[in-house]
């Protein structure tokens, strides 16, 4: 019986994938319909499989008309008789050229196959940990170098030290004695799909990873705060953790080895704050999200009060290759302090969207245009954002800046989440700015002045920039207030928000000129 592989993740499914499967098992019941993960080769969605004695082959992207003509080419055979034939997957320039670590496996599996996971070298890492202590796991950790993918790139092996370190007992809590692991799951960022990615196309390499993050600080529950916009990933890690539990890797007797470690899914309630690990620790236990004072840190007083590692989807999706593959194999790629691979996410106004996964250090201008191939619109790029909302945007010249934690903060700009998204000449960059703005305005959660009070008149300053009112001396008070913001904020939140806002201003002057000449042509600019 033939297998052909039709993708089942969030992105496919929006381009038509349910139908292309349908029309497949309607023309041709006869074949073995597998529903697996995106390869993150977005631009190519819905991407068709065919498995075949030389491999996997590629035909995309494939609408529900496509399915006749491309059976008729010889499809079920690997033939190249169709125009959307793109040959063996794995040979895709887009997809060779890329260093997987993380995504080894998406597109590869059967998201819910567990007899899948093994096969591709899962549970290897779980194995591993339950034959070390919990300081030798964290040890590992230490040697990988791995940081935070979650944005602030906060060494993973301090935190989980600290939670393992700390006394968990707490007479006036039901919770004493106990310790969490929790994932933040509340993907936010624009531009970033590579957490929804890692759930909806490989689940049980993020229950692995915190199964022994749990192991290792001596924690018995992880708690997966995942955002509500993901029904697609709430329902396959539901049944991901069932599965899990039902095999023998999650619950009170975790492989045989007398250690307990349970799991399970919280869904958010819609707020970008809850991003920030403190806001969604309240929200967590079922308060309003709202940002707490540090200190303490969550690793010493964190969910309910106990200590609790907080770590991104990424970070703790990495884990499980580290230990199966050894710390030192994850630290001999990258740059400088920025060790092992970080998916970097197209999208925008870009060709080709979708992920790639790479070491640290390849530079912008090289995912760009190796990787993106260019603006959808065919005109010339003008501003990338790198970061989320609050990352600054980069102008040309800085293109060249290797993809690393250190060289984009000299630079003025951050990595995050590594989402990055592409503006073409005809953007408007004071638009830009106000937008950053009035994010932060509306979404802030209103506990300290700066942030809260500071977004709301910086977007009245920049619309009198745009009315041309006394336009030097509001270009200084916004200044004064982005200084303002970032020393007086209590999270990143308001902190950050003066990234995209100087940035706007210091690469793209012009765009905050007075002449309503220049502003009309940029109009026309963009209407052209």
């Amino acid at each position: 019986m033939t297998r052909v592989y039709v993708p089942r993740d969030t992105t496919a499914l929006s381009l038509g994938a349910d139908e292309v499967a349908s029309a497949l098992l309607q023309a041709r019941p006869d074949i073995e319909l597998v529903r697996n993960g995106s390869r993150g080769l977005f631009w190519l969605e819905p991407l068709v499989e065919v498995e075949t004695d030389q491999g996997r082959v590629a035909y995309g992207p494939v609408a529900p008309e496509d399915v006749t003509a491309l059976l008729e080419s010889g499809l079920l055979d690997g033939q190249p008789g169709h125009a959307l034939y793109l040959g063996l997957t794995e040979n895709i320039p887009y997809l060779k050229k890329q260093q997987r670590f993380t995504f080894a496996r998406a597109g590869i599996t059967d998201p819910l196959s567990l007899d899948d996971y093994l096969h591709h070298g899962g549970y290897v890492g779980l194995r591993q940990a339950l034959s070390k202590t919990s300081q030798e796991i964290v040890d590992e950790i230490k040697t990988s170098g791995l940081r935070g993918r979650g944005g602030a790139a906060f060494p993973a092996a301090i935190k989980w030290q600290t939670v393992l370190d700390a006394d968990a007992s707490n007479g006036h809590s039901r919770f004493s004695g106990r310790k969490f692991v929790v994932c933040n799951a509340d993907e936010g960022d624009s531009g970033t799909f590579a957490d929804r990615l890692v759930m909806e196309a490989d689940p049980f390499m993020l229950i692995e990873g915190m199964t022994i993050a749990g192991l290792a600080v001596g924690a018995d529950t992880g708690f997966i705060y995942l955002r509500s916009e993901y029904p697609i990933a709430h329902q396959v890690l539901n049944e991901a953790i069932a599965i899990a539990e039902a095999a023998g890797y999650l619950g009170d007797n975790v492989l045989n080895s007398g250690r307990a470690f349970h799991l399970e899914v919280r869904l958010g309630a819609g707020a970008y704050i809850c991003g920030e690990e403190t806001s969604l620790l309240d929200s967590l236990e079922g308060k309003r999200g709202q940002v707490r004072v540090k200190p303490p840190l969550p690793a010493l007083k964190g969910a309910f009060g106990q200590p609790t590692v907080v770590n991104n989807v990424l970070t703790l999706a990495a884990v499980p290759f580290i230990l199966a593959q050894g710390g030192q194999a994850y630290a001999d790629v990258g740059l400088g302090r920025s060790r092992g691979t970080l998916p970097f996410q197209l999208a925008g106004n870009i060709e080709r969207g979708g992920l790639v996964e790479l070491a640290f250090g390849v530079t912008l201008r090289e995912l760009l245009n190796d990787f993106g191939g260019g603006t959808a619109t065919g005109r010339p790029m003008r501003a990338v954002q790198v970061g989320g909302p609050l990352g600054a945007y980069l102008p040309e010249h800085l293109w060249d800046t290797p993809l690393d934690y250190e060289a984009f903060a000299e630079v003025g700009a951050v990595v995050g989440h590594g989402g990055i998204v592409v503006f073409d000449d005809s953007v408007d960059m004071l638009e830009q700015a106000r937008f950053a703005m009035e994010f932060c305005a509306v979404e802030s959660c209103g506990k300290c002045t700066p942030c809260r009070i500071g977004s709301t008149r910086g977007v009245e300053v920049i619309d009198r920039i745009r009315a041309n009112e006394a336009r030097d001396n509001n270009l200084i008070l916004l200044r004064d207030l982005c200084d303002t913001m970032e020393d007086g904020s209590l999270c990143a939140m308001g902190g950050m928000t003066p990234n995209p806002v100087r940035s706007a201003l210091n690469h793209f002057p012009d765009d905050f000129h007075p002449d309503d000449d220049h502003r009309d042509a940029a109009r026309v600019s963009q209407e052209a």
